[in-house]
């Protein structure tokens, strides 16, 4: 790179190119290669004026030595950048905007009066136009309220007024544009994964494809500080992952032969090669920008009651405009009325404030789904959880086996091995854990296995009918008994644990004991809930009665349900949301997907089912349940900021009204003044929401 510094202070240096200037595509370039360099702190590329400005740590010959080595090739083979471009699109809105008032510049300053007016005549077609279009559609919108303004002042041979409300109102709808596109690029940039390039392994060895060239099956090699680009499964070698993107881990992960690795995660260590599960355009950027499409057909209620509101306070608009020109007779006063409408603050600040925390959501690792989610987080008084693998780590471990019937503990526990591994539940994986811990070698030898969600599994080993689940599917639906000299053993099993029950031909074999650790920080979630306003905390489990009433009791939840199956824990949110409160509901696997669907808001734990992923409304980290304490917040600052934008803009725009009535503003102020409210609380509404830290 050839540059010289123009300004140089501790840890900051202004440099600029020795080229004219650079095209929007090298300063994107050239800002992405240096954001990624670990000496750099901040870093401001000005591509008009070829000038770029790094605050750095370290040592000052470090980043002068890599910027004399940078190049341009260099740079676009070591940093992807996104699909669209957010200073292209402020480019675009800037020359749009520079454009329209030279325009309104040149045209006022040298075009002859004669071309002026006929101009004028010309620019008003398509406003009059949408006017008529409403009064054929019998409707009074803000359309008919821009073309009465623009007529009458035409009419008056007030060239001047018309042609300001029509620049203002081009510029309204420019930055209204401009506005609501930036913050969709931004909540989809924060989110995306920046990789259009992968390695390859093939048989004449590594090719660098294109990301939307690979195929499923496809083998891509992965190394150490890359960036996962797709869904796959190792197919050789061992690497530590960094799944804090995606799950809010703090812990790497390690991943062996045939362990699942998901876009967007970070490998730290090692080396391996993936087989491709989802090509581009069915992983997670694909999806949040469907999601961001699809958030439009689901805005919060807030949302819809602006957007009715500005078209109800139109009549009232027109109201006031007649009722002023009948008390004063004058014209202009009447027209000030008419230049001021609530349709743009309200119809373009709630959107973009939902937008916006929204983005902010996703930087806390909450993936909200829509506006309406997040008002009903607000509002909800009554929070359920799911206890396995959501009030707990979902990591237990077997601590005991009973056996009944003459049988061998360790042939019991090769037997549920044999069974549970085929079914990735935390149960089923403390199981399997165990036996590899007791180098227990379960290979198959049942038939084909049936899983009956939320009861156990059903299969055929060497000919005997085995059966291992709840108790409510080994004791109720399939009729096993105990064996009668038992009866005393079984009546006096350790109630503090969750128990899995195994049974050969319809006779109890062993009872599995596993403790599910609860996630240390989930009492003081549940405290923090509470002043937050949550009246309501309930546990729900398919546990026996006295597992759940001892972590219950531990936890101090309000209610708790046990034994529940999902039919169950969907008709109990059912019955909350008809006594009318307003649910979330907190779940992670299979047999919780029901009752997310049931609840106002279903919020899953990122590591848990995909299944239960796709149903919820809201997804949140699985390193801490402190996600939830923040996601609490930030949809009460949103409610709070939405009332703030509502009150504040009926109350300037309606003084503004009172002030043109009274002629103390003419026409074109109050149409000034109110464009610039607009611009004002809709970049309010785009900032970041304050909350205090959730821990």
């Amino acid at each position: 790179m050839k540059a010289i510094i123009v300004h140089e202070s501790r840890g900051r240096m202004r440099l600029r190119l020795r080229q004219r200037n650079m095209t929007i595509h090298q300063a994107d370039l050239l800002e992405a290669w240096l954001k990624v360099k670990p000496w750099i702190k901040e870093a401001v590329v000005h591509e008009r004026t070829a000038c770029f400005v790094v605050t750095y740590t370290g040592d000052r010959e470090t980043v002068l030595s890599a910027l004399e080595k940078f190049t341009w090739a260099d740079a676009g083979s070591s940093v992807t950048l996104p699909g669209h471009s957010t200073r292209e699109l402020n480019r675009e809105f800037q020359e749009k905007l520079v454009g329209k008032v030279l325009m309104k510049g040149m045209t006022t300053l040298f075009l002859p009066i004669p071309l002026r007016t006929a101009r004028l005549f010309w620019h008003m077609i398509p406003f009059l136009h949408k006017g008529f279009r409403c009064l054929l559609r019998h409707r009074i919108k803000v359309e008919l309220l821009d073309a009465m303004s623009i007529g009458i002042s035409a009419c008056r041979g007030d060239f001047g007024t018309a042609g300001m409300v029509m620049f203002l109102l081009e510029i309204g709808e420019l930055l209204e544009d401009w506005t609501k596109k930036k913050s969709v690029a931004d909540l989809a940039e924060s989110l995306s994964l920046h990789v259009d390039r992968v390695w390859l392994k093939m048989d004449t060895g590594e090719v660098l494809m294109p990301i939307n060239q690979v195929k499923p099956g496809d083998k891509v090699l992965l190394r150490a500080g890359e960036i996962i680009p797709l869904d796959g499964v190792v197919a050789e070698g061992v690497i530590t992952v960094n799944q804090a993107s995606l799950t809010g881990e703090s812990v790497p992960a390690a991943k062996h032969p045939g362990g699942t690795v998901y876009a967007g995660t970070v490998v730290e260590e090692g080396e391996c090669i993936m087989n491709v599960k989802q090509v581009s355009g069915q992983g997670r950027y694909d999806r949040i920008v469907e999601m961001i499409q699809h958030s439009e057909q689901m805005k919060s209620a807030a949302e819809v009651r602006a957007s009715s509101l500005a078209d109800k306070l139109v009549p009232y608009t027109f109201a006031g405009s007649l009722l002023s020109l009948v008390l004063t007779r004058n014209v202009a006063r009447a027209v000030s009325v008419l230049m001021v409408d609530f349709s743009c603050a309200l119809k373009l600040a709630m959107p973009l404030a939902v937008l916006s925390a929204m983005r902010e959501a996703g930087k806390k690792h909450i993936t909200v789904k829509g506006g309406k989610f997040l008002e009903a987080a607000a509002k909800a008084d009554t929070i359920v959880f799911d206890k396995t693998g959501t009030l707990t780590h979902a990591c237990p471990r077997v601590v005991k086996i009973v056996t009944f019937n003459g049988k061998e503990e360790k042939e019991m526990l090769r037997l549920a091995a044999c069974l549970e591994e085929h079914f990735p539940h935390s149960m089923a994986n403390a199981v399997v854990e165990e036996a590899k811990r007791r180098n227990l070698d379960h290979a198959e030898r049942h038939a084909r296995v049936e899983y009956l969600v939320a009861h156990g599994i059903a299969s055929s080993v060497d000919g005997e009918q085995v059966r291992i689940g709840s108790a409510h599917f080994i004791f109720e639906d399939e009729k096993a008994i105990i064996p009668e000299d038992e009866q005393e053993k079984f009546d006096t099993l350790p109630p503090e644990y969750s128990q899995l029950y195994l049974a050969i031909d319809g006779v109890l074999s062993a009872v599995i004991f596993i403790s599910d650790p609860l996630r240390e920080e989930a009492k003081d979630v549940l405290s923090a809930l509470r002043s937050l306003g949550i009246k309501n905390t309930v546990m729900l489990t398919g546990d026996s009665f006295r597992t759940a009433e001892a972590i219950a009791g531990q936890l101090g939840v309000d209610d708790f349900r046990a034994g529940v199956l999902p039919a169950d824990k969907a008709d109990y949110v059912g019955a909350l949301r008809r006594m009318g409160h307003t649910v979330l509901m907190v779940g992670d696997g299979i047999n919780d997907s029901p009752a997310l669907s049931e609840a106002d808001v279903g919020i899953a734990i990122s590591d848990g089912a995909a299944i239960a992923r796709e149903i919820a409304d809201i997804t949140i980290a699985a390193d801490s349940l402190w996600e939830l304490v923040s996601l609490r917040q930030l949809a009460m600052a949103l409610m709070c900021r939405i009332q703030n934008n509502y009150h504040f803009v009926i109350g300037f725009n309606g003084a503004l009204i009172g002030l043109g009535a009274a002629g103390i503003f003419s026409p074109a102020t109050s149409a000034v003044l109110h464009n610039l409210s607009t611009l004002g609380v809709s970049l309010h509404s785009m900032s970041a929401l304050s909350i205090s830290k959730a821990e």
